[in-house]
């Protein structure tokens, strides 16, 4: 695995990490007080920080440096999480989520937005909150922004003069936070630190301190600051790492506790940390030998007899010589064989410790699931392949139906066998592209909060559903539809804090967002407590922009969904939100395209309410084979409710051409499919054919009305816009067992055209788009 490979898979942890953090800070924001959620919001920036420092993403780095000593003043209970504080910090993920773009796809970021935040992430962890002018009149950073040097609030340090000519002024720093002050119960086991980080811990970003304070949370600590190598100030290297410390630390967390405050940066760092009574026991082995006294006569230096004197004291030195080399080896001997024996505990110990730690971990490795990463092209086709499998799985059983007349075979009861697993597999293929909508809908998070500053509104959003799965392709075509919904409902649908406090109302408006199953599709609201749809100025702009006649009769629903013609927009003026009549054309033509549709209810001075309904999957559906006209038809199942066989009796004329059918003592619109396509000119006999009961996503029942049944069959969707072109009243085609091409009814545009909708007109619609 190249480096690269490595740094894609860093920036796809970056994602699900920044999601985690915007996750952590809404739940924060919403009054959730758990530690867990702090440490959680913690852990994502910190993580971020730790990676991008390994790869020299640096403006990433400072950046989350910041952020992150702002979240530590929070998880340590120095800065209360209030709504103006988590405002920045929302801000600052958004900002975290920018730079971890710019740096994956090489862009830019606003440096002032970021150096304003940077402002105001050190003034929250220094106890502190900027006012606008403060954080206007913010220097420009050089490059990328400062760390911030004090984590937490502290008492103003006294002034301390330059020791030199260059300048140099030492920092006082204080330990007292990382002990407490009152005595600890004797019996508390004692443990004996030694922290000596390597300069890879600060190149990647992170912070003995920080480190050193998480330790100290363990119990009463005593600190010292070994600073033996820090050489001289010519050989000083700016970016060395010289300092380490020797900590005393009483905890009855157990050894295991104080290493996992240093898992981040175990591999950056030298770590030793061993019972007191055995760092002690080792220190005094390791301790010099005491001297063996030498017997020395003075006598030697007079001059009479000096030579056989200093003879004498020659082999008087050897023979001591010899007895302190024999003492020193024995001694060395002694200290081998008690550090054998000590080495030969430890891995006793540390064996067991192994097993325990491994069957821990096998145990919860069964009991997690596990993932891994699949390239997204592969999954595709692996899709590809099963739908190629649906169709040749149906077009043998046809041969088979066609050529076996007894329909008892044994080749019948494989082939019944083969269309179970068939479809079995293309349940599982789906299940793998099923994701939920999450990762979606937290995107639509930093819009609201970004058009709210805009605008000047107060707006919160509401997300319900999040965990609902639909297909991959669907979530990647739903963010720019609901991008355009969400600024649409903010910026024209929330009235100003003023309006609303006249109208009664909190001055904060609420947007809604949901998701959830019905009928084998999934259906997104998005929901405001806002002004509503001024019906009478769509209706003006609309004659005013010559989009309909000034005489035209149009319904509250027909009205309410002029806001989707080309061009259209009720602002008065153009802005950077809206004003160019673009926004909601790309959402229907992007829903058309997904094969869904979108309905508005609204109520004036109460709000409006979007709904979009889409399939779970682009890639197959169950439907029901019909025949109209000569023409072979796929119905969607989940839009039929029954079938039945019209009786004569039951059909009742209504008008000149349309007809009603009796269902248990209710009346029911009957529509002719053949006739709505232009299959054929005049309308069929209904006792002839079949009619499928059906319900819209508009509301309401319609019996279709069909000239046969030929079966159920699960199909694969074949797209006509991307292989042929737009055809009204058909939502795509397949492909069947006898090889030829069916079309799937788009069901809801025909009971639309059964109201009196135009197809043509809803084609020229999407051509213009």
């Amino acid at each position: 695995m190249d480096m690269n490979e490595i740094k894609e898979i860093f920036f796809q942890e970056c994602e699900e990490q920044l999601a985690e953090l915007e996750s952590g800070l809404l739940k924060l924001n919403d009054g959730d007080r758990d530690p867990e959620t702090v440490n959680a919001v913690f852990r994502a920036v910190h993580s971020i920080k730790g990676g991008a420092g390994a790869f020299g993403l640096d403006d990433l780095v400072a950046f989350a440096h910041v952020f992150e000593t702002t979240l530590d003043c929070v998880r340590s209970n120095k800065l209360e999480p209030t709504q103006d504080v988590l405002k920045v910090m929302l801000k600052s993920a958004d900002v975290l989520a920018d730079l971890t773009n710019a740096a994956r796809d090489g862009g830019s970021v606003d440096e002032s937005r970021s150096r304003s935040l940077v402002k105001e992430l050190e003034a929250l962890a220094n106890g502190e909150l900027l006012s606008p002018s403060a954080l206007a009149e913010a220097p420009a950073p050089k490059g990328a922004a400062k760390p911030v040097a004090k984590a937490v609030p502290a008492a103003a340090a006294p002034t301390v003069k330059p020791t030199d000519d260059s300048g140099f002024q030492p920092v006082p720093f204080s330990f007292d936070d990382f002990g407490g002050e009152g005595g600890a119960d004797s019996g508390m086991p004692a443990y004996e630190v030694i922290f000596k980080p390597r300069y890879e811990l600060y190149s990647k970003g992170n912070d003995a301190t920080l480190l050193l304070r998480d330790l100290s949370r363990l119990g009463e600590m005593t600190i010292y600051c070994n600073t033996d190598d820090l050489p001289g100030l010519e050989e000083l290297d700016p970016e060395g790492a010289y300092f380490f410390w020797n900590v005393t630390i009483k905890t009855d967390k157990g050894e295991d506790a104080i290493r996992t405050v240093f898992e981040f940066a175990e591999w950056d760092c030298e770590l030793t940390v061993k019972p007191v009574e055995e760092a002690r026991a080792d220190a005094t082995s390791n301790d010099e030998l005491p001297m063996v006294p030498v017997p020395f006569d003075l006598s030697i230096l007079d001059e009479s007899g000096a030579t056989e004197e200093v003879s004498a004291a020659n082999a008087r030195a050897e023979e001591t010589a010899a007895a302190v080399a024999a003492a020193e080896t024995a001694s060395n001997v002694t200290q081998m064989a008690s550090a054998a024996a000590r080495v030969e505990k430890k891995e006793s110990a540390a064996a067991a410790a192994a097993a325990a730690s491994a069957a821990a971990q096998n145990n919860a490795a069964a009991g997690a699931g596990q993932t891994i990463r699949v390239d997204l092209d592969r999954v595709d086709r692996l899709i590809n392949l099963v739908g190629e499998l649906v169709i040749n799985q149906a077009m043998l059983s046809q041969s088979v139906i066609e050529n076996d007349t007894t329909g008892t075979s044994s080749i019948n009861m494989g082939l019944e066998e083969l269309q179970q697993l068939t479809r079995e597999i293309q349940d599982s293929v789906m299940a793998i592209r099923a994701q939920p909508v999450k990762p979606v809908f937290q995107r639509m998070s930093r819009i609201v909060r970004e058009i709210a500053d805009m605008t000047g509104k107060s707006i919160r959003l509401i997300t319900e559903g999040e965990n609902t799965e639909v297909d991959k392709t669907v979530i990647d075509k739903l963010a720019e539809p609901l991008t355009h919904m969400i600024r649409n409902a903010v910026d024209h649908g929330i009235e100003t804090p003023e309006k609303r406090a006249a109208a009664g109302k909190n001055t904060e408006g609420t947007v809604r967002l949901t998701a959830k199953h019905r009928s084998g599709r999934i259906l997104i609201e998005l929901a405001d407590d806002g002004a509503g749809i001024n019906r009478e100025k769509v209706r003006q702009k609309a004659i005013d922009n010559d989009l309909i006649p000034a005489d035209s009769n149009l319904s509250d629903e027909e009205i309410d969904n002029l806001i989707f013609l080309p061009g259209f927009s009720t602002a008065d003026k153009i802005s950077d939100i809206s004003g160019r009549g673009v926004g909601m054309d790309v959402v229907k033509r992007s829903i058309q395209a997904l094969g869904g549709r979108i309905n508005i209810t609204s109520k004036p001075g109460h709000g409006s309410v979007f709904t979009m309904s889409l399939p779970l999957t682009l890639a197959v559906l169950d439907g029901m084979v019909v025949t109209v006209a000569g023409q072979t038809l796929v119905v969607p199942l989940t839009a039929i409710v029954e079938t039945l066989q019209p009786e004569a009796a039951a059909i009742h004329s209504f008008g000149a051409n349309h007809r009603l059918i009796s269902i248990r003592n209710s009346f029911c619109p009957l529509v002719d499919v053949g006739r709505i396509l232009n299959f054929r000119a005049t309308q069929a006999n209904p006792v002839e054919g079949v009619a499928l009961l059906v319900e819209s996503e508009g509301g309401g029942q319609r019996a279709l009305m069909v000239d046969a049944i030929q079966g159920q069959r699960q199909v694969v969707i074949k797209s006509l816009e991307a292989n042929y072109t737009h055809v009204p009243g058909i939502a795509a085609a397949t492909i069947l067992g006898d090889g030829r091409v069916a079309l799937i009814l788009d069901v809801d545009a025909v009971v639309g055209a059964s109201r009196g909708q135009s197809l043509k007109a809803e084609m020229s619609l999407a051509a213009v788009g």
